[in-house]
């Protein structure tokens, strides 16, 4: 149960979940513990450090509730403390799952929750290994003074023998909260499938809510799993002992002006383009924009519209049905012809290309609207945070991808690694072809609302309000 401060304070139990690198287990752990309360009937909301489109759909699917991201970069110290502000307001229970390992990244898991006061709980992957686990446990415990702990889950464990050797290396038995054997979906497969850019979105499988109970029943088992939510005097430990009082922030962030009111922007949704934040969304809602949802997979047509915005996604594994649709292509170069404003990220510009080749070496066709040929490569392309240079403010977002573009259109502009200027070399190009901006660029719209709404064809001089 969440406690009121007072003062715009807000009290809620809360963890972050960490571990020593990516594929320990930090999103089936984060999943299944917010299905297993959400099951038990309490409101769970969960944030993923960091940018990332494909965890928080398990998140979502898990706690019943939107994911948005939090990083003290991307989103902002503002951001981010709003956000969680609002959710311990509403909310019995606030999960973090962390990037990458705990120190990893500027800032990195470790910062967000030394600022925030979280209690860390790190997943170890501990397959192969028996004393070595309490050296890593040691280390991440006392490698930076200061963090708030928890306690450590070890993963992948084959044996109840397993577990206790792992148990007895620990320094700090105290810390030992269960081990969990390598829990797998139907046959030998992996219970949250992967593919190039990370997890198979849950919306994509039909038993994903099964995959999720299978999970939150073997972590229930665990010491994790029993601890109570609220101990009676004597007991010992309890949930509420991860109570954390999440302030409002001293600064806000600014406030949107209805720059996009009475103008209808246009968003393709589905399994082709579905690399969207929610509160991106959030933040086109707040400056008066309509949204109308379509799915270019199901054939369907360009909604009428002022704007349209391609968000990033998926393209190359549905190039038939996308190359298929020659009515929406239609309509969208006559939406360009119009002058009115596209903005395509990623996977939506190059669904406006000319021509596509997977990794197998097929090419195929696509919309045309764009001068380009993308190609798929086996290792990624792009990756990192990004800040993009605009008339109306720095936007800042990130590049993700395992495709490279060769096209003719000249560069509106670069974007550049944080705190970095552009580099010909580096970063990633903003196209402008007529009506149409493109870039391997993901923005997060809230860190520069006003050079979003000029992308969509809000009239903004640089330099307003």
């Amino acid at each position: 149960m969440n406690i009121d401060l007072g003062q715009g304070g807000a009290r809620c139990p809360a963890l972050l979940i960490t571990s020593t690198a990516s594929g320990q287990g930090k999103t089936t752990l984060t999943a299944a513990l917010a299905r297993l309360h959400a099951r038990q009937g309490r409101r769970v909301r969960v944030f993923k450090c960091g940018p990332d489109f494909l965890d928080p759909h398990w998140h979502e699917l898990a706690s019943g509730a939107p994911v948005h991201s939090v990083d003290l970069w991307m989103t902002g110290e503002s951001d981010m403390l709003a956000r969680l502000h609002a959710a311990a307001c509403e909310a019995d229970l606030i999960l973090v799952e962390g990037v990458m390992g705990l120190f990893d990244g500027t800032p990195c898991a470790a910062d967000v929750a030394e600022r925030l006061g979280l209690p860390v709980l790190a997943v170890i992957d501990a397959s192969g290994m028996a004393g070595t686990f309490g050296a890593l446990a040691h280390g991440l415990q006392h490698y930076r003074p200061g963090l708030r702990w928890a306690g450590l889950l070890a993963n992948r464990v084959g044996s109840a023998h397993h577990a206790d050797l792992l148990r007895a290396g620990l320094r700090d038995p105290s810390l030992w909260l269960g081990a969990l054997a390598r829990v797998q979906g139907k046959g030998a497969a992996s219970l949250l499938p992967e593919r190039h850019l990370g997890l198979v979105a849950a919306h994509e499988l039909d038993d994903a809510l099964v995959r999720l109970d299978v999970a939150a029943d073997a972590l229930q088992a665990t010491p994790l799993g029993q601890l109570p939510w609220q101990a009676g005097p004597g007991q010992g430990a309890s949930w509420q002992d991860w109570s954390v009082d999440f302030e409002l922030p001293a600064e806000r962030t600014e406030q949107v002006q209805p720059w996009l009111a009475g103008r209808t922007v246009a968003v393709a949704r589905d399994a082709a383009f579905s690399f969207i934040y929610a509160a991106n969304l959030d933040c086109l809602r707040a400056m008066g924009a309509r949204l109308a949802f379509f799915s270019p997979l199901a054939g369907e047509r360009l909604p009428d519209c002022d704007a349209l915005w391609l968000p990033g996604g998926y393209p190359e594994l549905h190039l038939d049905a996308l190359a298929a649709n020659a009515a929406l292509r239609g309509d969208i170069a006559g939406h360009v012809a119009a002058g009115r404003p596209v903005w395509a990220e990623c996977g939506g510009m190059l669904a406006l290309c000319e021509r596509l080749t997977d990794t197998a070496g097929r090419t195929t066709d696509l919309w045309g609207l764009l001068p380009g040929h993308a190609c798929m490569q086996p290792r990624l392309a792009g990756l990192g945070m990004l800040q993009l240079p605009t008339p109306w403010g720095l936007l800042r977002g990130h590049t993700f991808h395992y495709s490279r573009l060769e096209t003719s259109m000249t560069e509106a502009g670069r974007s550049s690694r944080p705190g970095q200027d552009a580099h010909p070399d580096r970063g990633e190009a903003l196209y402008r072809h007529g009506s149409v901006h493109a870039s391997y660029f993901h923005a997060w719209f809230a860190s520069q609302p006003r050079a979003v709404a000029a992308l969509l064809g809000a009239d903004i001089h640089p330099g307003t309000a």
